[in-house]
């Protein structure tokens, strides 16, 4: 089973996170079910850019994003070329050192 390491985040997650997953769970999903609450304002559906992480080691090991997934990251605060929307990058085989930013374009927080 691959590894998922979350960097700190000073709101989010402040002391980082290491956990073993499941192969072809998204990013996002691992982060709420571990207590990280991460934003995903249109519920996952690929619709906005607030679940937008970076892939820090690791990003070779996921399937390659779609052309929607790249046209909502052109929106998204602090883009590169290891970004992703956690909502749709799935866990493969690899470890993977996510790193959530420090904002997003979403001028209120939906707490969700």
């Amino acid at each position: 089973m691959p590894k998922i390491t979350f960097l700190p985040h000073k709101d989010l997650c402040p002391d980082g996170l290491e956990i073993e997953v499941e192969e072809g769970i998204s990013i996002c999903d691992i982060a709420l079910k571990n207590h990280i609450d991460i934003e995903h304002a249109c519920e996952k559906s690929c619709a906005c850019t607030t679940c937008h992480v970076y892939i820090r080691k690791g990003l070779e090991s996921l399937e390659e994003s779609t052309e929607n997934e790249d046209d909502m990251l052109d929106k998204a605060w602090g883009l590169e070329p290891d970004s992703r929307l956690s909502c749709q990058a799935l866990t493969g085989k690899d470890d993977l050192v996510i790193e959530i930013p420090k904002y997003t374009i979403n001028m209120v927080s939906e707490n969700h």
